[in-house]
């Protein structure tokens, strides 16, 4: 297999403008819902969670490629038009409507194996039916409920006990259980909180529902993934999107590259044989002809970017964890840290916090790589502005000393 020759330079500025945080990328300047949808579409998954030290982490990733815009369109792309839905993709995940095959091949095959987590899933399934029974029966009598609602409810008045290694949660136990095996979604949020419904009462009539086998699975969701990293090696493939769930994804690779539809390329520098998508080629040159213009924007600690930490210091040159759960006192940088993605560098990191009491954005603290330059100070400016802006922050408050490069910051 003859690789092309790119340079690590190349393909970080590959994935930046695949991941739309480049110049070529830059979504319009009021983005709408179908801006935001292409930007899913474009990435594949959004990972949710629930820590909103600042914003939550998939309107962050959002709002890095997109600007300043109306969060409510993502929910009416969720719960009014269902081009979108909620589901397991590298983490819980939005996912888009148009790849509900390749999602339902994981729904059929949830906890069907015959490894001993499998079992233990089916067993603790088997012995909490009535639990199982009761939630199916409340939603197709009532509609759609909190899970509250259904707790409320669910201790079986005919003598359900529960069971399992869940102890006091076995129904938010069980919903994930029928989420992750598609009986159930969720179909609104309430306070944050999720709405489960019947899944055929919340996907589309327009659904695609052809059912795939586990060869074009991973056919399908690696070219989602090689599209989204813009060159990937096998590993990342398999970190990435539908994280671990790529069987025979060694004969997948070799099929599309027979088919033309990859591209084999040797990285500068890095190991092993990459992939970048046919269609990227035009871009790739674009690239190396020098016709790329980079942004200067903050990242989600869970941005599709960097959210492979392995492949964030191959490409970049740049170690970065999360802190949320280490103890205060032992913490390097701060709880809630975003990258700065400047041009085709990460240059620094910014503990940052949304007082929504004090209409503020607070920068805990600024810390800039040995290496940032001192021409990012003002568009970096521009970058924590438009963060308030969006959070609804009338001003950004500067909490501790700025890094001498970027000490004209604020």
């Amino acid at each position: 297999m003859t690789a092309r020759a790119i340079s690590t330079e190349t393909a970080r500025r590959l994935a930046i403008t695949r991941q739309r945080l480049s110049q070529n990328g830059k979504s319009a300047a009021k983005p709408g819902a179908e801006s935001l949808f292409g930007i899913v579409r474009d990435l594949g998954c959004l990972q949710l969670d629930p820590i909103s030290a600042v914003a939550r982490s998939h309107l962050l990733v959002l709002w890095s490629r997109a600007g300043v815009y109306n969060p409510k369109l993502v929910d009416d792309l969720l719960f009014k038009e269902r081009r979108l839905f909620e589901y397991w993709a590298h983490e819980a995940s939005i996912v888009l409507t148009e790849d509900y095959p390749l999602h339902h091949h994981h729904m059929r095959h949830y906890a069907q194996d015959d490894d001993g987590w499998s079992q233990r899933v089916r067993a603790w399934a088997a012995e909490n039916q009535p639990l199982y029974d009761h939630i199916l029966r409340h939603l197709r009598e009532h509609g759609a409920a909190l899970s509250r609602q259904l707790q409320a409810d669910g201790l079986d008045p005919e003598g359900w006990v529960s069971s399992g290694w869940t102890s006091g949660r076995n129904v938010s136990r069980m919903l994930d259980f029928m989420w992750l095996g598609g009986e159930i979604m969720v179909s609104g949020r309430v306070g944050g909180q999720k709405q489960w419904d019947l899944a055929e009462r919340v996907l589309p009539h327009w659904t695609p529902r052809e059912a795939i086998d586990a060869r074009e699975t991973t056919r399908r969701a690696a070219q989602v993934a090689i599209r989204a990293l813009g060159a990937a090696r096998d590993a990342h493939i398999t970190r990435h999107f539908i994280r671990r769930r790529y069987p025979h994804l060694a004969e997948v690779l070799k099929a599309l590259h027979a088919e033309g539809q990859i591209v084999p390329v040797q990285v500068e520098g890095q190991a092993g044989t990459w992939y970048i998508h046919a269609d990227d080629l035009p871009l790739l040159e674009q690239i190396e002809r020098g016709e790329w213009a980079g942004r200067t924007v903050l990242l989600s600690p869970f941005d599709n970017l960097i959210c492979d930490r392995a492949r964030t210091k191959a490409l970049f040159n740049f170690d970065y964890t999360m802190e949320i759960y280490v103890p205060p006192a032992k913490r390097k940088y701060g709880y809630y840290v975003l990258p700065i993605l400047h041009h085709d560098r990460l240059i620094g990191r910014a503990d940052l916090q949304t007082d929504r009491k004090a209409g503020t954005l607070k920068v805990n603290t600024l810390y800039a790589e040995p290496d940032a330059p001192k021409s990012a100070v003002k568009p970096l400016r521009a970058a924590l502005e438009s963060l308030a802006s969006f959070v609804g922050a009338e001003r950004l408050d500067f909490d501790s000393p700025r890094p001498a490069v970027w000490k004209s910051i604020g």
